[in-house]
């Protein structure tokens, strides 16, 4: 069964040098409130109670409002990298487990738990300068794109409550084939599929002005 394993959050900033980020989540023990956070700039950033947003220039908002990375996922990179990986230990707010994430349809809808949490797909997360210090490994911006195992970014519909060891249900899928992994090799590494993004309707309209930049003919 499909289900969130924990449920992450930064309670304070954490110092990487010149920045200061939100990326060191830990497990929470109590229910966790989830709703739309508003526009990055104005309102609290995550969608998640408590925890912390620091750099609203690209991280946070409605289009961003929860952030979600499958455990099989880190347990790949763990055999890679061949070094422990807890949970939230990607930045994550919702460690899953039993569920396709990269398989994810954007505009894909998720009920979560039992107090009427619904989340919508919206993109993949592409990584950062802030992303590769925390985890201090040189090249990793190149390695985790050559993955493409980027977890999920989702908007809230439907507020709710959200603990560990809630289930996941699947309650709706758009009709087209563009996934969380087809965006994220579009706008990583094959920008040939570019072109077939506009018929996600549920894109970040940040996303669908990139598209369109790119696609442009001059």
């Amino acid at each position: 069964m499909a289900s969130v394993l924990t449920v992450n959050t930064a309670t304070a900033p954490t110092d990487l040098g010149e920045m200061r980020s939100g990326i060191d989540k830990r497990p929470s023990a109590e229910p966790l409130a989830v709703s739309a956070p508003g526009p990055a700039k104005d309102g609290p950033g995550s969608g998640v109670a408590g925890d912390s947003i620091c750099n609203r220039r690209y991280h946070g908002g409605d289009d961003q409002a929860v952030y979600a990375y499958a455990r099989e996922d880190l347990d790949h990179w763990q055999r890679h990298l061949d070094r422990e990986l807890s949970n939230g230990m990607f930045g994550e707010n919702l460690t899953t487990s039993g569920v396709d994430v990269t398989g994810a349809l954007i505009g894909e809808r998720w009920a979560v738990g039992s107090d009427g949490l619904v989340l919508e797909v919206t993109s993949p997360r592409t990584p950062c300068r802030t992303f590769a210090t925390w985890l201090g490994i040189r090249g990793w911006m190149k390695t985790f794109t050559a993955a493409a195992l980027p977890g999920v970014y989702f908007r809230v519909i439907e507020p709710g409550l959200v603990r560990a060891g809630d289930g996941i249900e699947v309650i709706s899928r758009p009709d087209h084939a563009v996934t969380v992994g087809v965006v994220f090799r579009a706008l990583m590494t094959e920008p040939e599929l570019l072109g077939g993004l506009a018929v996600a309707d549920a894109l970040p309209a940040k996303i669908k002005r990139q598209v369109a930049r790119r696609t442009a003919v001059n």
